[in-house]
């Protein structure tokens, strides 16, 4: 306990210097390099002692749902590894932490500290734990009701307050990088690939998800509704934008209109952090062609506000 604090303090102390010196563009990146770096420490230590609420309670739900239905277990346990460091979640920050000490990976500086940024505040234990409430409420909806969701609505409850389609298990985790991506079919059709075991979902339950249903009538989750300019890189934010272009021209020629998944929040959210209710929501969040990966809290935080500078099994990718 005393480590933690020891290191809370150390990045504290480094942001008020931060936003003390106002050095140039290369101290804030090397600044948040190093802050990004002890966070990651921190909630790798805190995920390990049991001190992340939902992480505690993923590893439980994943072996009780494992327990009473023996056919989703091997599917429960590759959910359960988000608890881990070895999950999906805690892996992709790790990767874009790698990558925010290469200038290359970046159009530019801007784009590269804006990052950095995001990624401060996706590897706050709190947010991260937040986020875990995805898998976890996968687990409940699997249960059937045995198990009970956590930080959101009943299934019935936000599927009816958003004139949602039931996409059936898994639906929350659908458009998250960490888990799979959009792959389009010879008739130029967009669906939703996961990689790797979470092909499980397809097997199991039958049902393949395309962008065009998803996008006009999917249901609430943290990552797509909250969490997704925290938990999504540059290069990934492009690339959904990119389907979205694609699948948006495809219904033009069709003489059909076709909106952006993200271009009304769904409702569905309860009991969340404190730093995840001061989040914009992705819909009001800028778009990757402005170029401007601020920070989710730029206005609410105390730091620099770097927004006026200029298939199935599928291998995974970044």
């Amino acid at each position: 306990m005393a480590g933690i604090l020891s290191r809370t303090l150390v990045s504290l102390l480094l942001l008020m210097l931060l936003t003390a010196c106002g050095g140039g563009i290369e101290d804030d990146i090397d600044t948040y390099q190093s802050l990004v770096k002890q966070r990651l420490a921190t909630l790798s230590t805190q995920m390990n002692d049991g001190q992340v609420r939902n992480a505690s309670l993923l590893k439980q739900y994943g072996q009780l749902l494992g327990q009473e239905q023996p056919q989703y277990a091997m599917l429960a346990e590759e959910i359960a590894k988000d608890a881990t460091t070895e999950g999906p979640m805690y892996q992709s920050l790790k990767r874009r932490y790698q990558d925010s000490l290469n200038p290359a990976n970046y159009l530019n500086q801007d784009e590269q500290l804006a990052e950095l940024e995001n990624l401060y505040q996706a590897t706050d234990p709190a947010l991260f734990n937040d986020m875990l409430s995805d898998p976890l409420n996968v687990l409940a909806d699997m249960s059937g009701g045995t198990l009970a969701r956590v930080n959101a609505m009943s299934r019935e409850a936000q599927t009816l307050a958003n004139g949602a389609e039931d996409f059936g298990a898994g639906s929350q985790l659908v458009g998250n990088p960490a888990y799979g991506q959009w792959q389009t079919n010879s008739s130029g059709m967009s669906f939703w690939a996961w990689y790797g075991m979470y092909s499980l979902f397809s097997d199991l339950f039958d049902r393949r998800v395309y962008y065009g249903d998803w996008s006009r009538k999917r249901g609430y989750s943290y990552y797509n509704d909250i969490g997704r300019y925290r938990y999504s890189s540059p290069k990934q934010i492009k690339r959904q934008e990119s389907v979205f272009r694609d699948q948006q021209k495809r219904y033009k020629n069709q003489g059909k209109p076709f909106s952006s998944p993200y271009a009304k929040t769904r409702s569905g959210a309860s009991g969340l952090s404190r730093q995840s209710a001061q989040a914009p929501s992705p819909s009001s969040a800028p778009k990757a062609s402005q170029r401007k990966f601020r920070s989710n809290y730029a206005k609410s935080s105390s730091h620099r506000n770097s927004s006026g500078r200029t298939s199935r099994s599928v291998s995974r990718g970044k």
